[in-house]
């Protein structure tokens, strides 16, 4: 197995780069819960989305500079009416994916650190995500860094686990 030590991360300044590792992992890990012909609003929108702003995404390139893994923030969109965030800025994590030879090597915790330095400089309160139980390991991933479940939603089909991460402890999200 390839060591996370042999990969660098880079801010990702043009989606090409990233583009087909991204079409090709959403297509694996959810296969018949999406339409894999349709691009997402934040790729569509990549530029406003994570180059202006306080929105970033980060890739992990090897030494042919092949993608690796990727990840990323924007700002949260509050488009969960349960979600309650006040008057906090939130960002919202996103597209955390790791190639599965890389997968438990340190990598995604090394993006984590890295994505969650840039929040802190952006002076975000909150680190906001979700994910989905038939993603194997990644909601033990988000708690083993922290985040706390504060939602579980009972649609059949998605299953979604909403999760937050105060940056500072004096911000109060109860």
């Amino acid at each position: 197995m390839p060591t996370s030590n042999s990969i660098s991360i880079q801010r990702v300044r043009d989606l090409h780069q990233v583009q087909s590792f991204l079409q090709n992992v959403r297509i694996s890990m959810f296969a018949g819960r999406i339409n894999a012909q349709e691009t997402p609003e934040d790729l569509r929108e990549f530029e406003a989305t994570y180059l202006s702003g306080s929105g970033c995404m980060l890739a992990a390139l090897d030494s042919r500079q092949s993608v690796q893994a990727t990840i990323a923030c924007r700002v949260y969109d509050g488009r969960f009416p349960q979600l309650n965030f006040q008057q906090h800025k939130v960002m919202e994590v996103v597209r955390l994916f790791v190639a599965p030879e890389h997968r438990r090597s340190g990598l995604a915790g090394r993006m984590l650190h890295r994505l969650r330095t840039h929040a802190e400089s952006q002076n975000v309160d909150v680190l906001y995500l979700h994910t989905h139980p038939f993603l194997p390991g990644a909601l033990e991933f988000w708690q083993k860094h922290h985040f706390e479940v504060i939602d579980r939603e009972a649609d059949p089909l998605w299953q979604t686990i909403h999760m937050q991460l105060a940056l500072c402890e004096s911000t109060s999200l109860s």
